[in-house]
Parts: C-alpha cells; structure tokens; sequence
C-alpha cells in the first residue's frame, strides 16, 4: 500500500526519486525517506508526514548530488507513524525499501538480536535489512537471495548498498514491482506512474521474481536463482493522463473523464450490425458449461460485482453470489470445474481478491479477472480477462473505475446471455444500442455538476447521511455512501430501501438527510412509498431520478434530475450525481480529497 522508487541513471538520483514519489502518493502514505549513496558514503532522509515536510529535512541537511538511489512512502503496518518507522531502513551498508508484511518477522528478529544486531524502529522491514547484512559477503544480489528464502509474507524490496555502487536489486513476492527501462537510466517502482515520464517500456515483474540492474542494464531471475529472458512491456499511457489538467483535483479530472473511460472500454467489445458482444481475452469459450459464478471483489469493485450479479441473473439466469473477498477466502467456498469466478480489482493487486482468486484456482474454477492495469498480478494468475480502459486513476476514491467496471458487467451479462441462447442477436443489438448511450447519457449526467457544488453548503455539516436504494439502486446506495465516508468523513450507511423499516427507519429525524436513488423500473413505485416513509419521520429527501418525474418531486425536497435510460443501464449514469456530491461536500470541509486520511489506492496488503 506504499510507493517504491529506484534510480541509477544520468539524473540527479534525488530530482527523480522524489518525483517518481509524489506521483505515488495517491496511493497513500504517512511518512517518506529517500537513500543515495555519495563520495561512497550511505546518505539517508527520512520525515513523518506528506512530501513536503521530508523535502524540508532534505533542505535543511543540504541536498546531496547523486545519479543512484531508493525512495519510499509508507503507510503504517507494523509500527506507527513516525521517522523511525519510516524508510529506508539500514543495516551496515545496506539500505532498502518495502512494500508488504513479514509474517515471521518476530521469529526473525529475536534471531538477529542474538546475533548481535540492534534495532531501533518497530517495523518488521528492518528485519530484512539486518537479514541483508547478516548474508552480505560484497556480492549484493547474492545476499538480497538468501535473505528472500528465510523471509515469510508479501513484499516488494528495492535495495542498496554503499560498498557496491550503481547496483539496485529488487524482488517481488505478492506484491507488484515494475521495471522501466530508458536510455542510460532504468528505474524500479511499485507503479506504472512513477516511471511514465521517463520511459514508456518497462518490466512488469512476475511473482517470486528478483531484479538486479547496474548501469550496463538489466537482469531478471526467476524465483530459482535462473536468469530469463526479459519480457519488456510498451505502455500505451501518456504522462499528461497522470495530470490534473485544470482540475482542482484528480478525483474531479477523473469524474469528468468517465464518458471517454466508457467508450474506451466499450471499443472493440461488440458488433452492431452481427448483434454480438466479443470478449476474446476471457477465454470463456473454454469453458462450454457454467453452472453458478462467483463475483469476488473488496470495496467500490464488490458494488460493481452487485450490479453484475443483478445482470447476469437477468440475461443469463445464472445463479450468481457477490462475495467480499476478505471473507471469501476465510471459509470454505464451494467450486468445482463448472464455476466462474469473476475476480474484480482496479489495480490488478488487492491482496484479497488475489488470494481468493488462488484458492478458486485450487478447487478447480475457471477464473476471470476484470481489471484496469494491463500485465498485473490477478490478470497474469487468472485464466482469462476482461480490461476497463479507464487509465491511470490517481484520486483514492474510485470513480471512472467503478463505472468501467459496471460496463464490463453489463457486457458480460449479454455475452453470457447470448451464449446460453436466451438473447438472440436482435435483443443482443437492442441492448448493444441501450448500452453505446451510456457515455453520452454519462456526458448529460456530469451536467449536475453546479448544482451539486451548490447543494454542498447546505449539506456539508451535517454528521450523518442514510442512502436508499432497490435492486439495481441498492449498490449503487452503498457506494454513494462508501464515497461520503472516505473522503468527507461523514459517517453514511446504505441500505435496501425495503429494510429500512427493519431498523434504520429510527434513525431518520430532521438532522437526517436522505439520499435515493430511484432510478425508472420496476421497483421505482416501491422505493416513492419508501420515501414517504422516510419523509414523514422528518428526514430531507435528496433524490436521484429521471428528469420531469413529478411523482418523485412531490415526495423529495431536492431531486437531482438525470437523462432518461433504461432500467438495466442506469447504474453508470446515477453513479454520477453521488460521486459529485461527495466530492462537493469533502471539498467544502476542505478535506484532502485525493488523499484521504488512513486510505491507500492500492490495499496491497490484508
């Protein structure tokens, strides 16, 4: 959940480090440390708290000139956060970086404090670093080796030493790790965003795999100690796509950037004219029978999942559960040959959809990712894959993701439907044509944009919100409420409109206010009766529905109106108006928005 950063180039080591750092830093952190090595001596950095303030300790101590070095930015596992805590972390000449957990880092230490060796932080990374040394004999990839084998967890490892300069070794164990080769530089990150300006060719290391790079380039192990051959990667990202652009923020740019994300993802994916939907890279066509799927996901990607569980049950009758993965994988799931796991992650690497993902591999699913970075872990293990083209998200809550990961659903939904022959190729173009609206439908959504901006005033003291929804307005309540709650810090639950009164109902006062989605369908008259429900406790209605509905407008206090479209392609578009309010609200309290407190982008770890 941290940011890695490697240099040995031409440039001075420190300009780029701390580059490559803050472009990671929508990943979250607390505190960050940079190490070089100068005139043969180990100089290291490290402060509590965002970029700027290691930058100031950086100032103070006078910068140092040097063309090789590692860089990090940490958010708390094992230790609070503080400047001890913070990496790098040495031993002798060694100096490393991590990303992951060392599961028997205890049992390692109270070895290497036998041995003789100090500790001075409460981190289980300077484990490693001492381990390091124990092993080091002046061969530093030699040492970093040995040290991997003794070692139990996920992580990621960038490291150095003063005694073997222009030398950087990495090693990846489920946690990811690229490599970006440029000219006379090569770089070592965690993520693709941190290497994009300097070199759009790059290594994406595979599990269990090391790195060793010195000036003359690059070599890469397999978890054997074997030399192999280099698998090098072109990414099709821009730089300027990791920018703000003119936003105030990235959440913002990236809100605004969901109609292009849509018909991005949308390209190559159907035919019109055959009435058919294409997904090559998922390899479902070897899988001719399915007869239950798993939709297994954490966070925003489980309410996405929930709108698949609703598609596919409807255009393909398929029983099919939405699982959270950190529950997932700590029980005894049922599966065999003839089950679909469909494993949902933005970054490719959430560590616990990767290891239900394993565990649906071990009992013989067929297992399907659908995910945003191309060449990432749960990609590379899955038997198949389905990518939402939204590009680099930088902000921390989700947003063009989610409404990407919804349209893979729905296109999953009709592929499913067609295939099992209960969508012929006209209702596969009706909904082909339904669908190809959803980015212009998108486009009319964002157009709430002042309005929302306004609402917020009115909104952003209040301590508690409740979100309202059924069937397909039901996930997508709980995620307008899990956006509130991670940028804004207002506490929000959401529930089924149908259990309301099953408990929240004694809730709703005048202090209350009330989010609704209701969208036009079949449970809209249900969810208006909900509303009166809620309305007549005293709670301020702010509800989402389509434009010149007046039934909705004599029950809400506040309707924000959207373009009207079809029941089973609304997700996308009133997914819009709650991320905007959230944003709006956050904004106003003047909260990072980016960078919300106790968050990271990538949950890297359990």
């Amino acid at each position: 959940m941290c940011g890695i950063v490697g240099y040995i180039g031409r440039d001075d080591a420190l300009t780029v480090l701390l580059d490559g750092l803050r472009r990671l830093e929508y990943r979250g952190y607390d505190s960050a440390g940079i190490a070089v090595v100068v005139d043969g001596k180990l100089k290291v950095v490290r402060a509590k708290g965002k970029l700027r303030d290691l930058e100031r300790q950086l100032l103070n101590r006078q910068l140092y000139t040097s063309t090789y070095g590692v860089g990090h930015t940490r958010w708390a596992t094992h230790g609070r956060p503080s400047e001890e805590n913070a990496h790098p972390h040495c031993s002798g000449p060694i100096a490393l970086v991590h990303n992951g957990i060392i599961e028997n880092y205890l049992e390692l230490r109270e070895r290497l404090e036998g041995l003789g060796y100090t500790f001075s932080s409460e981190t289980d990374t300077e484990t490693i670093a001492h381990l390091i040394e124990h092993h080091y004999q002046g061969d530093l990839f030699e040492a970093v080796s040995k040290a991997k084998r003794e070692l139990v967890g996920s992580y990621a490892l960038a490291v150095i030493s003063k005694e073997e300069p222009d030398v950087l070794v990495g090693v990846r164990c489920d946690s990811p790790l690229i490599v970006g080769i440029g000219e006379d530089e090569f770089l070592l990150a965690s993520d693709i965003p941190a290497v994009l300006p300097y070199t759009r060719k790059m290594v994406l290391l595979e599990n269990n795999q090391s790195v060793r790079i010195d000036r003359q380039g690059v070599k890469v192990f397999n978890e054997y100690g074997k030399e192999i051959p280099l698998k090098i990667s072109i990414i099709d990202w821009s730089p300027a796509v990791a920018e703000k652009g003119g936003y105030k923020h990235f959440m913002l740019k990236e809100i605004f950037e969901q109609p292009r994300a849509i018909s991005d993802t949308l390209k190559g994916t159907y035919s019109l004219e055959e009435g058919r939907v294409f997904l090559p890279s998922s390899n479902l066509e070897e899988m001719p029978q399915i007869e239950n799927i798993r939709i297994v996901a954490c966070g925003t990607s489980w309410h996405a999942g929930l709108v698949g569980k609703y598609l596919i049950e409807r255009w393909a009758k398929i029983p099919v559960e939405a699982e959270i993965a950190s529950e997932f994988r700590y029980r005894e799931p049922l599966m065999n040959e003839k089950t679909l796991v469909v494993c949902i992650s933005q970054s490719g690497e959430t560590a616990d959809t990767l290891a239900a993902l394993r565990l649906s591999k071990e009992k013989g699913a067929h297992t399907l990712a659908v995910a945003n970075v191309v060449g990432s872990t749960i990609v590379r293990e899955s038997h198949g894959v389905i990518y939402t083209h939204a590009g680099p998200e930088i902000g921390v809550a989700s947003t063009k993701a989610f409404t990407t990961q919804i349209v893979v659903m729905t296109l999953l939904g009709i592929y499913l439907g067609a295939k099992r022959g209960l969508l012929d190729s006209e209702e596969v173009k009706r909904l082909l044509k339904s669908l190809l609206k959803v980015p212009r439908l998108v486009k009319e959504a964002l157009e709430t944009d002042s309005v929302i901006e306004e609402m917020a005033y009115s909104y952003m003291k209040k301590e508690h919100f409740l979100y309202l929804g059924r069937g397909l307005g039901y996930p997508l309540a709980l995620e307008g409420a899990l956006k509130l709650k991670e940028i804004s810090y207002i506490h929000a639950e959401g529930y089924p409109a149908g259990e309301m009164k099953h408990g929240p109902i004694a809730l709703i006062d005048e202090r209350m206010p009330v989010v609704v989605v209701a969208p036009e369908g079949r449970v809209l008259e249900k969810t208006l009766g909900n509303m009166e429900e809620a309305r007549s406790r005293g709670g301020t209605l702010i509800a989402i529905a389509e434009k010149g509905n007046e039934k909705v407008k004599r029950v809400a206090h506040e309707v924000l109106e959207m373009p009207k479209v079809e029941e089973e392609f609304a997700p996308a578009v009133y997914s819009v108006p709650l991320q905007l309010l959230a944003y709006h609200i956050a904004d106003k309290k003047g909260c990072d928005v980016d960078q919300p407190r106790n968050l990271a982008k990538s949950v890297t770890v359990e």
